[in-house]
């Protein structure tokens, strides 16, 4: 089950956005302990928050992220503290309910500072 798991994620991974979400569907559905969470955040000089997919499928741990009107899928990686992503140039490093997100290619080196936004009934 592990195999058909890990090649599936992989071959997520290689796929277009729009098939990404399909991917994960079926992802979760082989492995069936996934576990899957939204979180908005309003980033600093951005004026619309942004909705971040967390997809949590152990070892696997996942982040969709929309940049420039793409979903990029970011893989988690080793952090001292807090869940550390990437996704190619960007680093998305969550540590309890802040983010720092970093472009590597930016001329700025500052991280854009993110809060995640408590929904209210």
């Amino acid at each position: 089950m592990k195999a058909i798991l890990a090649a599936v994620t992989l071959a997520a991974l290689s796929l277009p956005a729009f098939a990404v979400e399909t991917s994960m569907q079926l992802v979760l559905t082989l492995e069936g302990n996934a576990q899957r969470d939204v979180i908005s955040y309003q980033c600093d000089g951005i004026d619309e928050p942004m909705t971040v997919e967390y997809i949590n499928a152990h070892p696997i741990f996942l982040a969709v992220v929309p940049i420039e009107g793409e979903s990029l899928v970011f893989v988690n990686v080793i952090s001292a503290s807090g869940a550390r992503y990437v996704s190619g140039q960007y680093e998305w490093w969550s540590k309890g309910n802040e983010v720092s997100f970093t472009d590597a290619m930016a001329e700025s080196d500052e991280p854009i500072s993110c809060h995640s936004i408590e929904d209210t009934p």
